[in-house]
């Protein structure tokens, strides 16, 4: 696939284009867990750092924890500066997005407090015409809101232009979709450890396949 089979390219962020030091959310969650009083395996840190189907709904049912109160004690724990630098750039993200002279957005479920701090730790911020990080105003993926918030920054007009969206997970194949953009799946993960295979437009395991 020719980077001008699109007229403008969307993309996830986590697992997508960048990801992280796998001692990172082991850390980080461990000290959410004694924050909260509960321990979490590193099997279960990585569920719930990754979300995996309804991976994170199961550990919190365990623990009669509330998604509120995880995520509170998350976002008062987690440091911007320590998770950019926990963070790597993907070799094939940097060869494809870096080079596309499409108009070229981000949608992330990232907030923003931790997205730009990333993005200007890793001098990638210009690669990206339009920033979007989801929340409960914009929505979160895969509700097409964010997707047609980034695609209206982008300025490329309503009608006539082809459009993809980039992704890891399902809930960005679900949000292409139902944008009406085409969806490509970078398989980051095995999907035996997924527990699900995740199909769209267009399937690659890297994105130096597109």
């Amino acid at each position: 696939m020719a980077r001008d089979a699109y007229d403008f390219w969307l993309f996830d962020l986590d697992g997508t284009v960048v990801d992280i030091d796998p001692d990172y959310p082991r850390r980080l969650v461990t000290e959410i867990g004694d924050r909260l009083g509960h321990a979490f395996t590193d099997r279960e840190a990585e569920l719930l750092w990754y979300g995996v189907g309804g991976a994170r709904e199961e550990v919190f049912a365990d623990r009669a924890l509330t998604p509120e109160r995880f995520w509170e004690t998350f976002h008062a724990v987690e440091d911007p500066r320590a998770r950019a630098e926990s963070t790597f750039v993907y070799d094939d993200a940097a060869a494809f997005v870096r080079d596309l002279d499409r108009p070229t957005g981000l949608v992330t479920h990232c907030q923003s407090y931790l997205t730009e701090p990333l993005l200007e730790y890793h001098d990638i911020a210009d690669w990206f015409d339009a920033v979007v990080c989801c929340d409960d105003d914009v929505g979160w993926k895969p509700d097409p809101t964010p997707v047609e918030h980034a695609i209206r920054r982008l300025d490329i007009g309503s009608t006539g232009h082809r459009g993809a969206l980039v992704g890891d997970d399902p809930v960005d194949v679900g949000a292409a979709w139902n944008a009406g953009l085409d969806a490509v799946h970078v398989e980051r993960a095995d999907p035996l450890e997924r527990g699900q295979c995740v199909l769209g437009d267009h399937r690659v395991d890297g994105l130096d396949e597109l």
